[in-house]
C-alpha cells in the first residue's frame, strides 16, 4: 500500500472515530434530557386529583403540558372510562429516530386503574439531532479540505519524482543533462542537489569504468598464473573452427602437467604453481617458432594451442622443440617427467567432442611411454580406445612388477599426548624405469576395475618394506583408493594378510577419501571395524570436502580425520574455516578422534591452527617428502 493510500485510510479512520464521539456525546445528552422530560412529567401527574378516573379527562389534562407519542387509561371496572391514544411503534420514523433511537416509557399505577404512556421524543430529539448534523458537516468539510491539500502536495511530489525517475532513466543512455532544481522543490531540493553531484561524478568517471571493465574482461579470459586464455575462450575458439564453411586444416595438441598433483603434495602450492609458469614457458618457446600466438589452459593440469594451416609431420617438429625444453627444464630440477603431449589433426568438418576424445587418447598413450613423450593421433579410425588399453596394459606391468617406490613425509605432533606417524606416497615406474604420473595411474586403474590389485600390492610392499627394515621405526601412513575399501572381497583379503603380521598391522594407519568413504556409510563402517579388529588405524583424509554429517562420526568412527588442504590455506584471515575447524576439533575430541591439518606451507598456519588445538601438523612447512631409506635417519 503506497503513502498516500496509507495517508487516506488513517485520516478516514481518524474522521470516523471523531465522528462516532461527536454521536456518542449527542446520543448521551439527548438520553439525559429524555431522563429530565420523564421526570417532569412524572411529578406532574402525582398532584393530579380533579380527572374522577376518567382517561379522556386525564389525558387533556396531561396534554397541555406534554406531547404523547401514546396514552392508554384502563379503567379496573368501568370501562367508560377508558380511554388511548396512539400507538407504540411509529409507522412513518423519521431519520433523527433512526440515528437516535430513544423510548420515554411510563406506567402508573392508580386505586381505579392502570396508566402506561409514551412521551414524544421529537423536542428532545431534533435538538440533538441538529448539534450532530452541525459537527458532523463541519468534520466532513475539514476532511475535504485536508485530502484536497494532500492530494494537491502528492500531485506536486509526483511531478519531482517523475521528473527524477526520467532523469535518472537517461543515466544509462550516459546522458547527463543538468538537473532542474526548479522542479525539485521542499522535501525534494537535496535529491536534486545529490543527483546534480552525481552527474559531474559519472560523468567524469566514466572513462575510469570503461578501464577497469576492460582489464576484468582480460582478466576473466586469462589464466592469473601462466597468462594463457582460459578454457572458456579455448571453447569459443573450437566452436569457430568445428561451425565454419570456410576451409580450415592445423593441429591441436594438449599438453598434461602430469606431476601437479604429487608436487602440490610433496612441495607444496607455490612449488605447483612455478612449475606450472615453467612449462608455459616450455610451451611458449617451441609454439613462437610456428607462429603461435594463443595458448590456452583448460584444466588445471592441462595446457592446449592450435597449430593453424600445418600437417601432421611438420607439426611434429613443434613436438620434439617441445620436448627438448621439457628435459632441459626436468634436467635443471633434477626431475624424470615434466609432462606429456599429444597432438591430432582438426578441419572445419571435425567434431568438437570427438577431437577432445582423440586428444586425451594421445596424451593418455604418451603418458604410458616415457617422461615427457609425445603421441600423435592422426586418424579418427575408432581407436579412441587405444589410451585406455595402454593403460591397462602398464598397470597391469607394474602391478606384476611391483613398480612402486615410496616417500615418507611426518607429521608434527601439537602436544606431547599425540601419537604420530609418517605418511607413505607411492609413486610408480614403467618397466624402462620411467615414473608415471600417480594420479593417472590411481584413475585408470579404478577405471579398468584394477584398483583392488593396485592397492593389494601396495598392502603388500609396505609390510615388506616394515618387516624388513626393523630400523624403519614408529607409525606409517598408507593411502588406499576408497572404491577398493568399500569392497567386502579386499577388506576380507586385507583382514588375512594383517592377521599374519599383527606387528606391523598395529603400526599401519590406512588413508581414504572422505567423499569415497560417504558413498556408503556401512561398507565404511565395516571396513574401519574390520581394520581395528587386527590392530590396524584409519584416517580419513581430505576431510571437509564433502558433506561430512554426525552420523559419519558416529556410525563410522575412525581413528584420525586429516583436513582439506584448502582449510590451511591462509587460516589466519579466513573466520570462516577457523570456525569449521574450531568446530570438527570440538566434536573430534568428545568421541575420542585425532584431528591433522594439511597442506601447512607458511609459519602464520601453523601458529593459528596450534591455536585451534589441532593435535597434529602436516605440509611442506613442517617437513619436505623423501623417498623412504633402507636405513631410517
Amino acid at each position: 500500500m503506497g503513502l498516500s493510500k496509507s495517508f487516506q485510510l488513517v485520516l478516514f479512520v481518524i474522521f470516523g472515530l471523531l465522528l462516532f464521539r461527536i454521536y456518542d456525546l449527542e446520543k448521551k445528552e439527548m438520553q439525559r434530557q429524555g431522563d429530565i422530560a420523564t421526570q417532569s412529567y412524572i411529578k406532574h401527574l402525582e398532584p393530579m386529583s380533579n380527572w374522577n378516573d376518567n382517561g379522556q379527562q386525564l389525558y387533556n389534562e396531561l396534554s397541555k403540558s406534554f406531547t404523547f407519542q401514546f396514552f392508554q387509561y384502563i379503567h379496573n371496572s368501568d370501562s367508560d372510562n377508558n380511554f388511548t391514544f396512539g400507538t407504540l411503534s411509529k409507522n412513518d420514523a423519521d431519520f433523527e429516530d433512526e440515528i437516535f433511537h430513544i423510548e420515554l416509557s411510563h406506567s402508573n399505577i392508580f386505586p381505579e386503574g392502570r396508566l402506561q404512556v409514551r412521551l414524544s421524543t421529537k423536542s428532545v430529539i431534533t435538538t440533538s439531532f441538529v448539534n450532530f448534523e452541525k459537527a458532523a458537516t463541519l468534520t466532513f468539510i475539514a476532511y475535504l479540505v485536508i485530502m484536497l491539500s494532500f492530494a494537491i502536495l502528492m500531485h506536486r511530489h509526483r511531478q519531482g519524482i517523475k521528473y527524477i525517475s526520467e532523469y535518472i532513466s537517461h543515466i544509462s543512455n550516459l546522458s547527463f543533462q543538468a538537473v532542474e532544481t526548479s522542479k525539485l522543490k521542499g522535501s525534494l531540493k537535496p535529491v536534486g542537489l545529490a543527483l546534480e553531484k552525481s552527474r559531474g561524478e559519472l560523468k567524469t568517471s566514466i572513462a575510469s569504468f570503461h578501464k577497469q571493465n576492460d582489464e576484468l574482461t582480460k582478466a576473466a579470459y586469462q589464466d592469473p598464473i601462466t597468462g594463457f586464455s582460459t578454457r572458456r575462450r579455448f571453447n569459443d575458439y573450437l566452436k569457430t573452427i568445428t561451425a565454419s564453411d570456410k576451409r580450415q586444416f592445423g593441429v591441436l595438441c594438449i599438453v598434461k602437467a602430469a606431476e601437479l598433483s604429487s608436487i602440490n603434495q610433496l612441495k607444496g602450492r607455490e612449488a605447483g604453481d612455478n612449475y606450472l609458469i615453467k612449462i608455459a614457458s616450455c610451451i611458449r618457446t617451441a609454439g613462437s617458432k610456428f607462429g603461435t600466438n594463443e595458448y590456452y589452459r583448460v584444466s588445471s593440469s592441462d595446457f592446449a594451442l592450435f597449430i593453424k594451416e600445418i600437417t601432421v609431420k611438420e607439426a611434429e617438429q613443434f613436438l620434439i622443440e617441445l620436448k627438448r625444453n621439457l628435459d632441459e627444464y626436468a634436467q635443471n630440477v633434477e626431475a624424470d617427467n615434466i609432462a606429456n603431449s599429444g597432438l591430432v589433426p582438426y578441419d572445419n568438418n571435425s567434431d568438437a567432442h570427438a577431437l577432445l576424445t582423440l586428444a586425451d587418447t594421445a596424451v593418455s598413450i604418451a603418458q604410458t611411454t616415457g617422461p615427457n613423450k609425445y603421441h600423435i593421433l592422426e586418424k579418427f579410425n575408432g581407436s579412441e580406445q587405444l589410451g585406455d588399453d595402454h593403460w591397462k596394459v602398464t598397470i597391469n606391468d607394474l602391478i606384476n612388477r611391483k613398480g612402486v617406490k615410496f616417500f615418507q613425509q611426518p607429521i608434527l605432533p601439537c602436544n606431547s599426548q599425540t601419537d604420530v606417524y609418517r605418511e607413505l606416497f607411492a609413486r610408480f615406474f614403467n618397466s624402462e624405469g620411467s615414473n608415471l604420473p600417480t594420479a593417472s595411474v590411481v584413475a585408470m586403474a579404478e577405471r579398468h576395475g584394477l584398483n583392488v590389485e593396485l592397492d593389494k600390492m601396495i598392502v603388500v610392499h609396505s609390510i615388506q618394506i616394515l618387516s624388513a627394515n626393523p630400523t624403519l621405526t614408529g607409525s606409517f601412513g598408507v593411502n588406499l583408493s576408497a572404491s577398493s575399501a568399500l569392497q567386502d572381497v579386499f577388506v576380507s583379503w586385507l583382514r588375512d594378510i594383517l592377521s599374519s603380521h599383527r606387528t606391523v598391522a598395529a603400526r599401519l594407519i590406512f588413508e581414504v577419501n572422505e567423499s569415497g568413504m560417504q558413498n556408503n556409510l556401512n561398507a565404511s563402517q565395516r571396513f574401519v571395524n574390520e581394520m581395528h579388529k587386527v590392530g590396524v588405524k584409519v584416517a580419513i583424509q581430505q576431510f571437509g570436502l564433502g558433506f561430512s554429517s554426525f552420523k559419519f562420526f558416529r556410525e563410522v568412527k575412525p581413528d584420525v580425520i586429516k583436513l582439506d588442504t584448502s582449510y590451511s590455506d591462509a587460516i589466519e584471515q579466513n573466520n570462516n574455516n577457523k570456525f569449521f575447524v574450531r568446530m570438527i576439533v570440538d566434536i573430534s575430541r568428545r568421541i575420542g578422534i585425532k584431528v591433522v591439518a594439511t597442506g601447512v606451507e607458511r609459519q602464520d598456519e601453523k601458529l593459528a591452527l596450534e591455536k585451534l588445538l589441532v593435535d597434529g601438523l602436516q605440509g611442506y612447512y613442517i617437513a619436505r617428502p623423501e623417498i623412504i631409506a633402507k636405513t631410517d635417519k
